[in-house]
């Protein structure tokens, strides 16, 4: 049996009756704590115990969770770690902090959750940086071209205690948020049907010229431009119809985005151009984490440290057993079950890319952007600081090598 039946075994109508007794946030914990099947009996006995544990005294703190599109299903195929996150926050304070969790692009979604979070809306929210970064532009930092060579370097930044100084600082600063973590893919161009009977792409220049979606980054921009990849600003919850009925070429964003999003059945090929960031990221207002007790302060840093080593773990797996992202691929992934070829681009492809786009090659492209950046940040060159950082460990390091570490520590 293949994932996505193992999934759908609950309908969402069952879904709505047991949050209709137990409420849609100790639903979505109890479901998103079960590793694949699962019947409707026990997914209303495991809410129950959920919600006996949730509310066995009341809680100092409430916190509103806008999870953008994500759900208990879906976040099984790209480990954002978003319920995990709630659970053990809520576990680790004793049920101090309570999590309200609203996916399933109710209160938010890619493109406003971070607004919201700033308008008070919302306290937390999960959305990719790239989409985020309209409402929050500093976000653009992690998407200089070709600056983290792969997901283990993302990984090591984002554990890394100058992240501190480069990315989390600045942002709280700027934007009020609290950067809590992310997990780590890099995007790549995700064909439609046309693509289908065509032969796997194995050279650059075979997507040169084709109309691709971009999200809200704009550095992200930049670089499909100088790769001739026409970057058209298509909102992602609009991504699917695009590809259905043809008004793209394809998508720049990552593997299991098009597993989770059901965007599978209309991508034929997904290439790993690798071109920059595709970062799922947890960020919290930081004006509520201020208004917290100490110990509690404590408690959020511990989970999303605990969260992040979960993610690390979790997505890495799940992009070879789950999603499908891998050569040769795994039966009943959902790329096996929808026909969705990866297509890796030898090194040589990558390092014309690379030549093409990134400041390292083609700093001109980038100047405007990167003072404004590197002004943001204090003054700091922002690109060679992280470029510097992502290159400490090996370009064919393992991400789930990389080691943990509790980044605000130094």
């Amino acid at each position: 049996m293949g994932l996505t039946n193992k999934l759908s075994r609950i309908s969402r109508r069952d879904l709505f009756r047991v949050a209709g007794t137990y409420g849609m946030s100790s639903t979505l914990l109890a479901a998103g704590g079960f590793g694949g099947a699962m019947s409707l009996a026990n997914l209303a006995s495991a809410a129950e115990s959920t919600y006996e544990k949730r509310y066995a005294k009341p809680a100092k703190h409430t916190l509103k969770f806008g999870a953008s599109g994500f759900n208990a299903r879906n976040l099984l195929i790209e480990r954002a770690g978003a319920l995990e996150f709630a659970r053990d926050l809520e576990a680790r304070t004793d049920g101090e902090i309570r999590i309200e969790f609203i996916g399933d692009n109710q209160i938010c979604g890619q493109l406003s959750c971070v607004e919201k979070t700033q308008q008070g809306i919302v306290d937390i929210y999960a959305a990719s940086t790239q989409n985020s970064a309209g409402g929050a532009p500093y976000l653009n930092v992690l998407d200089y071209a070709f600056m983290f060579p792969g997901r283990a370097s993302q990984y090591h930044f984002l554990y890394h205690p100058k992240s501190q100084e480069i990315l989390r600082d600045p942002l709280e600063k700027r934007h009020g948020l609290k950067f809590l973590f992310s997990h780590c893919e890099l995007r790549g161009i995700q064909l439609g049907l046309k693509y289908k009977d065509q032969p796997a792409i194995t050279k650059l220049e075979q997507l040169f010229g084709t109309k691709n979606r971009v999200t809200g980054t704009q550095l992200g921009r930049i670089a499909m431009n100088a790769l001739n990849l026409n970057p058209v600003p298509v909102a992602w919850e609009e991504t699917l119809d695009g590809l259905k009925q043809g008004l793209i070429d394809g998508a720049e964003t990552w593997a299991s985005a098009v597993a989770y999003a059901n965007m599978a059945p209309v991508v034929s090929q997904s290439v790993d151009l690798k071109f920059f960031c595709g970062t799922e990221h947890t960020s919290m207002s930081a004006k509520v984490f201020d208004g917290l007790e100490g110990y509690l302060q404590d408690a959020v840093m511990e989970s999303a440290y605990w969260a992040q080593a979960h993610v690390q773990a979790a997505n890495e797996a799940a992009l070879v057993k789950t999603v499908g992202f891998s050569d040769p691929q795994l039966p009943g992934t959902v790329f096996a079950e929808h026909g969705v070829r990866p297509a890796f681009l030898p090194d040589s492809e990558i390092r014309m890319a690379e030549e093409m786009c990134s400041p390292e090659f083609q700093p001109q492209l980038w100047e405007q952007w990167r003072d404004r950046l590197n002004k943001w940040a204090g003054g700091i060159d922002t690109y060679q600081e992280i470029y510097t950082i992502a290159r400490e460990v090996g370009k064919d390091m393992k991400p789930e090598n990389v080691e943990p570490r509790r980044w605000w520590k130094g």
